[in-house]
């Protein structure tokens, strides 16, 4: 009698688990026959792998979901029966995984035929997708991606930024544009999907570069570069500050010849040795003053302080402290460079080429118009505290007064 009665007991609750697991193999028919009669009308673009409703199917996706669902819907089951049930919901999985193979082979493009999307199809496919990285990242149909850059060579104007920036470009893992954007200073307001279009495609384990001298001097460029990458790395090519006025001012001179001499721009009274300050060709090189707006917002160890005057005597030492800033391999070396006599800079060239080296052009290594020693000596002893101040700031000595103590022995003999 007891032999029945627990009998009685035991078939009183197969059917229940039974029930169960029967609906619950529906459940899955139903999900799996559901997918197959929409797919069609699904419009995702074809990748190797697909999104149905947002959520990215995979090989391994669907099991994994179901199995989530199985153990939550099948607490207080024995080990045996949810193995079981496992079991079940597995099977029906495989078979799914298998159909979706088989619409991989029916409906995606070929691997030669993938090569050639149309635009259209990749366009749709990024404003789709949503994730973070795609805030900062922008596919292309060529290579690679177009990146917000990670380093910039923020300034300064005249003092060696753009034979810094051709000789990084020598180097395979630096990809840098061209042109200045003058994004953070003239463009902001078009927007950082504006500006990181401008940049190169870069492969994985490549630098994004770009050069505009003038943020240096830009109150508001901080901020912004801050706001961007708080962590990207900044380079400042400096150089003895009248030296670079007076390479300035040779510039504006060979646009504009009807300007007024460079002693007259300099001085708001020469009588009384009062410097302009606020001439823009002698406030850039108050470098202490600029500096200190960008260690609001950058710690120094995120800066690379580039000597424009080193940059020309001894290109290849100065080329090793900056691919060792940027983490890159030195690649850049004495091989690279030749110094040219005529223009009293050096100029690029590769290792295993034979022909021309390839020199900056014509707007650069301009002869300086003749300078009155004693306006020389004025701005010298005006830029000094400041060049100090520069020195302790940024724990570098540049030497600008072994410069001027030179000149002032060769005006004395």
């Amino acid at each position: 009698m007891a032999f029945w009665s627990s009998t009685s007991g035991f078939t009183s609750k197969v059917p229940r688990k039974i029930l169960f697991m029967f609906t619950l193999s529906l459940s899955v028919t139903y999900l799996f026959y559901s997918l197959m009669s929409c797919y069609n009308s699904l419009q995702f673009p074809l990748q190797d792998n697909y999104v149905f409703q947002g959520r990215l199917v995979t090989d391994e996706t669907t099991f994994v979901t179901l199995r989530e669902k199985l153990y939550s819907a099948s607490q207080g089951f024995t080990e045996v029966e949810r193995t079981t049930a496992i079991s079940t919901v597995k099977d029906h999985a495989e078979a799914e995984q298998r159909t979706v193979e088989w619409i991989r082979t029916q409906a995606s493009p070929t691997k030669s035929a993938a090569a050639y999307h149309t635009s259209a199809l990749e366009r749709e496919h990024q404003e789709f997708s949503t994730t973070d990285s795609d805030l900062r990242v922008n596919c292309t149909s060529d290579y690679g991606e177009k990146k917000l850059p990670q380093a910039i060579i923020i300034g300064v104007k005249k003092g060696g930024t753009r034979a810094l920036l051709e000789a990084l470009r020598v180097h395979p893992d630096v990809r840098a544009v061209g042109n200045e954007p003058h994004f953070f200073d003239r463009n902001y307001e078009k927007g950082l999907d504006w500006y990181r279009d401008l940049m190169p495609s870069t492969l994985e384990g490549q630098i994004t570069m770009e050069k505009t001298p003038s943020y240096f001097v830009t109150n508001h460029a901080p901020k912004r570069i801050h706001s961007m990458a708080r962590d990207i790395k900044l380079i400042i090519v400096v150089r003895n500050p009248v030296t670079r006025a007076i390479s300035d001012y040779t510039q504006t001179l060979s646009k504009k010849p009807e300007i007024p001499t460079f002693e007259v721009l300099a001085f708001k009274n020469r009588t009384l040795g009062l410097i302009d300050a606020s001439w823009s060709a002698l406030r850039i090189g108050i470098y202490a003053l600029h500096l200190e707006s960008w260690m609001q917002y950058f710690p120094l160890s995120q800066m690379h302080f580039v000597s424009g005057e080193r940059l020309i005597v001894d290109p290849a030492g100065e080329m090793a402290k900056v691919q060792d800033f940027l983490g890159l391999k030195r690649i850049v070396t004495d091989k690279h460079f030749y110094f040219n006599k005529t223009k009293g800079f050096p100029c690029l060239k590769k290792p295993e080429d034979s022909s021309t080296p390839r020199c900056l052009g014509k707007s650069k290594g301009r002869t300086h118009p003749k300078i009155d020693p004693d306006v020389i000596r004025r701005l010298h002893k005006f830029y000094k505290p400041f060049n100090m101040m520069f020195y302790q700031m940024t724990g570098q000595n540049f030497e600008w007064e072994l410069e001027e103590d030179s000149e002032s022995r060769s005006s004395q003999d």
